[in-house]
């Protein structure tokens, strides 16, 4: 024991400092358990005062049921939206007008060709040439962007125009 004793005298300095290197970890592992403590201690807080005198089970229960009933309506909800998607497709979404003047004799852009397409290019062109004799309409369809029909240079325009709207 005398060895001992004049060994931890002789190493008193190290003692020392591996107690504090010691007592520093301990006192830093304390002060992380005790964050860990205060946000269950929050969340429990939370869970509690939603529980308003119900157990706690009951409460945990409601809130897996009221889970699953939003996963099952974000289902239904996602279901409509591609369904809407996919109708939406087959709308008219992209026009494209030109006014214009065809005859020297009259006055103004009272002519027109315009660009009708869904979203896969598909639709009419439609004209209409106003003179002093009358107005004549015609319409022209159009798939996949590409005329079945010889265009003007107006109805052309139109449907450029009609082709580089939100794409």
């Amino acid at each position: 024991m005398p060895d001992l004793n004049q060994w931890l005298l002789d190493n008193l300095w190290i003692v020392v400092g591996i107690l504090l290197v010691v007592v520093v970890g301990l006192a830093l592992g304390v002060i992380a358990l005790n964050r860990r403590l205060a946000r269950a201690t929050l969340a429990y807080r939370s869970l509690a005062d939603e529980a308003s005198g119900r157990p706690l089970g009951e409460v945990i229960v409601a809130h897996g049921e009221r889970v699953r009933t939003l996963e099952n309506r974000l289902a239904e909800v996602d279901g409509r939206y591609r369904q809407l998607a996919d109708r939406s497709r087959g709308s008219l979404q992209h026009i494209g007008l030109v006014r214009f003047n065809p005859f020297d004799d009259t006055g103004s852009d009272q002519s027109f060709a315009i660009a009708l397409l869904d979203d896969e290019a598909n639709g009419i062109v439609v004209s209409s040439l106003h003179g002093r004799a009358g107005t004549r309409i015609f319409a022209k369809p159009i798939r996949a962007g590409e005329a079945t029909h010889t265009l003007s240079d107006e109805e052309q325009e139109a449907l450029k125009i009609a082709s580089q709207r939100d794409r």
